[in-house]
């Protein structure tokens, strides 16, 4: 296992970590994504360990806060060979200090983590998205506050808008409080707007990504392609309503791309899209999910090996998409590129 810091911070994390959205099974969502009990949990998270992952990554919204819980569980007696990663600020109820990430709803919710996860500190909390209610100097004290009291190590976001982000590290640098030095988004091979302006950021803030979903809401597993739709028993017909929409034709030749170089290496769909995204930069952590342990060492297939700069050129053509404004010009227009050359 390769190990990377964790944007600019001092926390050395490894290039796969573990996501436990599957870890309780409560919830329409969460349902469709697995339903782990904590017998089935420590046994991946074994597997896991003994691959080298130490990052575990988990949020209050999962389950209702019984992923927590599981995690929690499945760790007990080896804290200290683990780092916990959870997320708060979306909705648990419809109560007032139910969502958000106000003062008082952040010390609660960080209470109740650490309560459910049953520890004395939380390695690194993100921000689960942003909230337009909390001013962002409430939120940076506020973190600053439980950082010293030892209940956090580090803080990150995830899904934040870009100027929101920076907002956020200009206050902690007014303050002199802890910087964000993690952004967990979603980014895979049909879904690169990471690239635009979170990436650039990232790179020039010193703000690690930890990705989540690599293999595109699992519609990159390889079983389906262009004379393959959806099977009838993939979770994609539960959960496609929650996922980022793609154009069928932009997958249909991402697929084709990924069973090429598939022939070539013989490596399965799913590794060579994780193998992608490793090589990207700014990325600290590509999360990983697995349902049962089949699944998990087959996603542990994809560190080890690289893919070479002709298959990355390759997968890169296949699912390149012209980015929103203003970035369009910049891709299109030499005089514009020579004043902002793509990082990628």
């Amino acid at each position: 296992m390769e190990y990377r810091q964790l944007g600019s911070s001092g926390l050395r994390v490894s290039a796969l970590s573990f996501g436990t959205g599957t870890f309780g099974g409560k919830g329409p969502l969460f349902s469709a994504w697995g339903q782990s009990d904590a017998t089935e949990a420590r046994r991946l998270i074994d597997i896991s360990l003994d691959a080298g992952i130490n990052l575990f990554d988990t949020a209050d919204v999962y389950s209702a806060g019984a992923s927590e819980e599981i995690l929690g569980q499945a760790i007990r007696g080896r804290r200290d060979a683990v780092l916990i990663s959870t997320k708060t600020g979306l909705p648990m109820d419809d109560g007032p200090l139910d969502w958000g990430v106000s003062r008082a709803r952040l010390v609660r919710a960080v209470e109740d983590a650490l309560r459910r996860l049953g520890t004395d500190h939380i390695d690194l909390l993100q921000l689960h998205a942003f909230d337009a209610s909390t001013p962002v100097e409430e939120l940076m004290a506020t973190l600053d506050m439980l950082i010293a009291a030892g209940k956090l190590r580090y803080a990150g976001v995830s899904n934040y808008p870009g100027w929101q982000l920076m907002k956020a590290q200009a206050v902690a640098d007014r303050h002199g409080w802890p910087r964000l030095v993690a952004h967990q988004v979603y980014y895979s091979l049909i879904g690169r707007a990471y690239e635009a302006d979170l990436m650039p950021l990232g790179r020039d803030q010193g703000v690690g990504a930890l990705v989540w979903s690599p293999l595109g809401w699992g519609r990159l597993t390889g079983k389906i392609g262009r004379d393959r739709p959806v099977p009838a028993g993939s979770r994609l017909h539960e959960t496609e309503q929650f996922a980022p929409p793609v154009e069928t034709e932009l997958l249909y030749r991402v697929v084709d791309a990924l069973e090429a170089v598939a022939a070539e290496t013989g490596k399965s769909v799913p590794q060579i899209a994780i193998n992608w995204l490793l090589r990207r930069p700014t990325v600290s952590s590509v999360i990983i999910g697995a349902r049962n342990e089949d699944q998990l060492r087959q996603n542990l297939g994809a560190v080890g090996w690289a893919l070479t700069g002709e298959q990355i050129a390759a997968l890169d053509a296949a699912s390149d998409v012209l980015p929103a404004y203003p970035h369009t010009p910049y891709r299109q227009q030499a005089g514009f590129a020579r004043l902002n050359p793509a990082m990628v």
